[in-house]
């Protein structure tokens, strides 16, 4: 390997969409370069690394162990130099960029809506980049630096990044109002994890703090899970109870909004682990642009104090 590695900015966004695209002719187009050039700036890459990043395909490039590692640290370096640039701009015009914020479902629909009005109405010139995703890929996302922010349930991970409270919850089981389930709440007995696990559910996709929360529970209570299907969403889970197809977990706020028909039930569960706590994560504050910081305090006061 060389003594240095001299590498632009240029040839690092290069190389992430040639990862990204699969080839050096869309990764070139991407960045309005030639091919030639662009395939030139890749070699040198790779001279300096004294590696190769790629597997040359007959119709593409694909990355290799060693381009996978270097893909991480180009992200990482090609956001922290966009962090640099939104710290100038703030100097310059006041308080004003772009904040990137993960978050996971159940945030964004009960709590991140308003509280991302009331930074619009505070900080008017700060520009939020949302991603909504479950709670695994939320800190991963995080601790790759692709966001500034993350919001996810506490019991998902404990990472190495800062964290304070966010928001609570409370988990409900919803079904229709003629399910045993629903009788049985109807009567006057408690719903309690075990019952639960014994009817076919709608699960939401693995890395969800739900489908985790499930598996837990099974694992806890020794019990097979009946997951009869996955699905991407809450409103996919609410067409699937709908349907007949299962039974589903989702917050009640949740609940409320998107399955309030009177022919469906919202069922308390008594198991502690249907009370959750968010968290916010965040990037270390010597690295966070000023406006991420004036976000993340917004974000981590009381809500009665916003």
């Amino acid at each position: 390997m060389a003594s240095g590695i001299r590498c632009d900015l240029v040839t690092l966004k290069l190389f992430v969409a040639t990862a990204e695209l699969g080839g050096i002719t869309h990764g070139a187009a991407r960045l309005h370069l030639v091919p030639a050039a662009a395939s030139r700036r890749i070699r040198e890459l790779e001279d300096q690394l004294g590696i190769a990043l790629f597997v040359r395909l007959p119709h593409g490039m694909a990355l290799n162990d060693a381009g996978r590692a270097v893909l991480a640290h180009a992200r990482a370096i090609l956001h922290s130099a966009e962090r640099m640039q939104d710290d100038m701009q703030a100097f310059l015009q006041g308080n004003r960029g772009v904040v990137r914020i993960a978050a996971c479902t159940s945030a964004v629909l009960q709590f991140l809506t308003d509280d991302l009005r009331k930074s619009h109405q505070r900080y008017p010139d700060i520009h939020i980049d949302l991603h909504e995703m479950n709670s695994e890929s939320v800190i991963q996302a995080v601790q790759r630096g692709v966001a500034d922010i993350g919001i996810y349930e506490q019991t998902v991970s404990h990472v190495s990044l800062s964290v304070v409270p966010y928001r609570k919850d409370r988990l409900c089981v919803v079904t229709p109002v003629g399910h045993p389930l629903a009788k049985l709440v109807a009567s006057g007995q408690p719903l309690t994890a075990a019952t639960l696990l014994e009817h076919d559910l709608i699960g939401l996709t693995e890395g969800a703090s739900i489908s985790i929360m499930l598996s837990s529970l099974a694992r806890r209570l020794e019990m097979p899970l009946k997951m009869r299907i996955r699905v991407g969403s809450f409103d996919s889970m609410a067409a699937m109870i709908t349907c007949g197809i299962g039974i589903g977990l989702m917050p009640e706020a949740v609940a409320r909004q998107i399955i309030p028909s009177p022919d469906f039930a919202h069922l308390p569960l008594t198991d502690s682990a249907a009370s959750r706590q968010f968290v916010l994560c965040y990037q270390p504050q010597s690295k966070l642009a000023m406006a991420a910081d004036s976000i993340l305090t917004l974000l981590s006061s009381d809500p009665a104090a916003c």
